[in-house]
């Protein structure tokens, strides 16, 4: 099989490794197939690519799409390194609000599958990054939201203190104030 699909202590996020196949010339791997990854229980049709560039310590997130426009993310670091972090943001779920995350890098070529009721975000390790992500839902700004990164109650270990981040980004609620306003699944 092309891929190895590995569950989290997460409901529904899983880390996918693909096959690499080496030699004197470099590297050649599959990143995505739809009857692999149907056969490991991801069935979403992706509808768009993303690609984003970052410089080192840039934080991105903690981002989700609200309702319809809620968003499947299938996210592989492409060059260089990153910190990729997912928030369960499902009311009713076990691991509502617990927060996992993964190295993702060129190097071991790991990917997140990210269901759709997750908050998404990640922090760039290396002098520079290239994220390529996979969405089942085009962006709608209308339904965008997210989550303060450094919200305490979330316990997420970010080896920054002081990250680069959009305006927006320093203004997301906390867990408990998304929760208050009814911006959670």
């Amino acid at each position: 099989m092309p891929f190895e699909f590995s569950d989290t202590d997460l409901r529904g996020v899983k880390i996918i490794k693909p096959t690499v196949f080496g030699d004197e010339r470099g590297q050649f791997m599959e990143v995505y197939k739809r009857e692999a990854f149907n056969e490991a229980g991801i069935e979403e049709e992706f509808v768009q690519d993303n690609c984003s560039k970052s410089e080192a310590n840039v934080l991105r997130g903690l981002h989700y799409q609200r309702g319809d426009a809620a968003q499947t993310k299938l996210v592989q670091c492409s060059g260089g390194a990153i910190l990729d972090t997912v928030v369960d943001l499902k009311y009713d779920s076990d691991t509502f609000g617990h927060s996992k995350s993964v190295i993702l890098s060129e190097h071991n070529n790991r990917m997140l599958y990210v269901p759709r009721d997750y908050a998404h975000g990640f922090l760039t390790l290396t002098d520079n990054a290239t994220v390529r992500y996979k969405v089942d839902s085009k962006y709608s700004p209308e339904d965008e939201a997210g989550i303060i990164w450094d919200d305490p109650t979330l316990e997420i270990d970010w080896p920054v203190d002081d990250p680069k981040l959009s305006d927006k980004d320093t203004t997301w609620p906390t867990l408990e104030a998304a929760v208050e306003r009814d911006l959670v699944f």
